[in-house]
């Protein structure tokens, strides 16, 4: 069993077989096919997809067929990860000045940077003469409140915090010789 999808020459053919049935979509272009559906969201293309099941005409996300193409999208995903090294991704944070309260931006896609952002929250009196970056003072302007929105979510661009981007502890920005409790609890989790 198994979802098919194959293009020739810009067409798309579609079959699945589920215990002796078969279903297929008629050769149609992407465009086609978008102006067929009469929506441009590309996004939520699992509604736009069709399937008749005993004369019945119903969503794709509602049939069992997406499970398939899932477990084989996991499978694929899984085999990848293995093949480049995990890459785990953390979104940018902000740490705020004790002395004038504005927020630093904290880039976050090393163990250096994610070092350098945990000294930073774990330092009760952090000052942005601290900074690691740049050699700033409290009078330098903080970033306008519109640009702190785009945090680097590779999903959406203003995510507010998603399974993608917020990470609750990995080996990249939990560290054995740090003694503050969130480390020592992944530390110790992760020996046992």
């Amino acid at each position: 069993m198994g979802l098919f999808v194959s293009g020739q020459s810009g067409s798309l053919y579609l079959a699945k077989t589920i215990s002796s049935v078969v279903l297929t979509v008629d050769k149609l272009t992407p465009a086609a096919f978008e102006k067929h559906s009469g929506r441009e969201t590309a996004k939520k293309w699992k509604n736009n997809v069709w399937v008749i099941v005993g004369g019945e005409k119903i969503p794709l996300s509602k049939t069992v067929l997406l499970k398939y193409y899932n477990e084989a999208l996991k499978k694929c995903n899984r085999s990848n990860r293995r093949s480049q090294g995990t890459k785990v991704f953390h979104r940018d944070e902000f740490v705020g000045c004790i002395e004038c309260g504005k927020e630093r931006r904290f880039r976050l896609r090393s163990r250096d940077e994610c070092r350098l952002h945990h000294n930073a929250m774990a330092d009760p009196n952090w000052k942005c003469s601290d900074f690691p970056y740049d050699k700033i003072t409290c009078e330098a302007e903080e970033e306008r409140g519109s640009r702190k929105v785009y945090r680097g979510c590779t999903r959406s661009p203003t995510c507010k915090g998603c399974t993608s981007c917020v990470c609750f502890g990995c080996e990249l920005c939990r560290f054995s010789d740090c003694t503050c409790q969130t480390c020592v609890d992944f530390t110790s989790n992760v020996k046992a």
